[in-house]
């Protein structure tokens, strides 16, 4: 390596992070702001939820790593957030669930070192009439609603503040502009 080690930032979760590095994404814009102050490490896996991500967490977050992270931005609960589908499959993961699993993502990324640093996102809001509008009505039995959406972030927040962890209303942060729907969602 050329020059002093640098601290390792990681984003960690579903579309939205997979698609963050894209030309003016959040992520890619995040990862120009560290330009040779920190590695900023992708991990998004779009259309997952917080069951796949347990079942990968050691492999993403080894707990015997020489160079532990010194952030991780966590975000999942969009799909986990969708109605469940009629077949049992899909990404849709119960309410109470989810805390519980993102509870043991937020624990075992805290038992990495004392200088981890999370932040958790929550599930943004969603421009319904933009999906039908798009997709019709294909998506309806499993459909991501601004609802829930909201549920699955207010429970986020709740959990963060019980475990002394940052978090990001996006649900409500973006949903504070007028016109917000077509403003960010289209």
């Amino acid at each position: 390596m050329v020059g002093p080690g640098r601290p390792k930032l990681v984003l960690f979760g579903s579309s939205m992070v997979q698609t963050s590095f894209k030309v003016g994404g959040w992520g890619s814009i995040f990862a120009d702001l560290y330009t040779r102050k920190a590695d900023v490490k992708l991990r998004g896996y779009s259309g997952w939820n917080t069951r796949m991500a347990l079942k990968v967490l050691d492999q993403v977050f080894p707990k015997g790593a020489a160079v532990q992270p010194s952030l991780v931005i966590v975000n999942f609960g969009g799909d986990d957030a969708t109605n469940p589908h009629p077949s049992g499959l899909g990404a849709h993961v119960p309410l109470l669930e989810y805390i519980d699993n993102m509870r043991k993502i937020i624990m075992h990324l805290k038992s990495l070192s004392d200088r981890t640093r999370i932040i958790c996102l929550s599930s943004p809001p969603v421009n319904e009439a933009k999906v039908r509008e798009i997709f019709g009505n294909m998506f309806d039995d499993q459909a991501r609603t601004n609802e829930n959406c909201r549920v699955y972030s207010e429970a986020l927040v709740k959990l963060c503040q019980e475990m002394n962890v940052e978090a990001i209303n996006l649900w409500t942060a973006i949903r504070e502009k007028d016109d917000w729907a077509n403003a960010y969602l289209t």
